[in-house]
C-alpha cells in the first residue's frame, strides 16, 4: 500500500524479525519523545519483548519506508490468548466477559509510531489498516499514554474508545486501554 510517497509493507514474524533494525529506529526516535521519554535500556527491553512477540505465529507487522527505504513508521501486535495477562494490569477489576481471551477474540495492537517529519499526513491511518486488514478478530485493544493527544484523538478518530486504565508493565505510568469493536461494523479496515 502507498500513501503520500509511503510504502507500507505487511510482514509475518520472521520478516520483521529481519527488519528488527528499522522497527528499532523508528521505535527509538518516536518513544524518546515526551511524553514517553524512553531511554536505550528501555527500546532494549522492548526489542527483547518484540523478538519474542515476533516468533508468535500470528504476529503480524508493517513497516512504512519513504523514498530510498528509509524507515518512517511501524506497526505490530497479535491475537491475545487465553492465558493473556493484557487485563491484569488494569487499575479496576474487570468483568469475566471483557477479559474473556480464545486467541481468536482480541487483537492486541501492541506499537503504533511514525516519525516526527512523516505525520499528518495519514501515515500512521494507513499503517493501522494495513496491519488490522483481514484479521477476523471481534475486537482491537491497545494502551496508549494519555499525554499523547494526537495519539489519543486519531484512535477516537478511527472507532476506539476508553475502556479504563492500566499500568501494562512494572514501573510503567498510566495509561488509557482502548477498544475498537469491529463487530457489525460494514467497513473493516482493510476492507472496502
Amino acid at each position: 500500500m502507498t500513501q503520500a510517497a509511503v510504502t507500507v509493507e505487511r510482514m509475518g514474524g520472521q520478516s520483521a524479525l529481519q527488519s528488527e533494525a528499522a522497527f528499532r529506529l523508528v521505535y527509538a526516535e518516536v518513544f524518546a519523545e515526551p511524553p514517553y521519554r524512553e531511554t536505550g535500556d528501555d527500546v532494549t527491553e522492548t526489542f527483547r519483548r518484540f523478538r519474542s512477540q515476533a516468533r508468535k505465529s500470528t504476529f503480524r507487522a508493517v513497516l512504512a519506508r519513504a523514498g530510498e527505504g528509509e524507515p518512517v513508521g511501524m506497526a505490530y501486535g497479535y491475537p491475545l490468548g487465553a492465558k493473556t495477562g493484557w487485563w491484569d494490569h488494569m487499575t479496576e477489576p474487570v468483568a469475566d466477559e471483557l477479559r474473556r481471551e480464545d486467541g481468536r477474540r482480541t487483537f492486541g495492537l501492541m506499537e503504533l509510531a511514525v516519525r516526527a517529519p512523516w505525520r499528518r499526513q495519514g501515515v500512521a491511518r494507513c499503517l493501522h489498516e494495513t496491519l488490522l486488514g483481514g484479521i477476523t478478530a471481534e475486537r482491537v485493544v491497545l494502551n496508549v499514554h494519555p499525554e499523547s493527544a494526537a495519539a489519543v484523538a486519531a484512535y477516537r478518530s478511527w472507532g476506539y474508545r476508553k475502556a479504563g486504565e492500566a499500568r501494562p508493565w512494572d514501573g510503567a505510568g498510566l495509561h488509557d486501554v482502548m477498544l475498537l469493536d469491529l463487530r457489525g461494523v460494514t467497513s473493516r479496515p482493510g476492507k472496502p
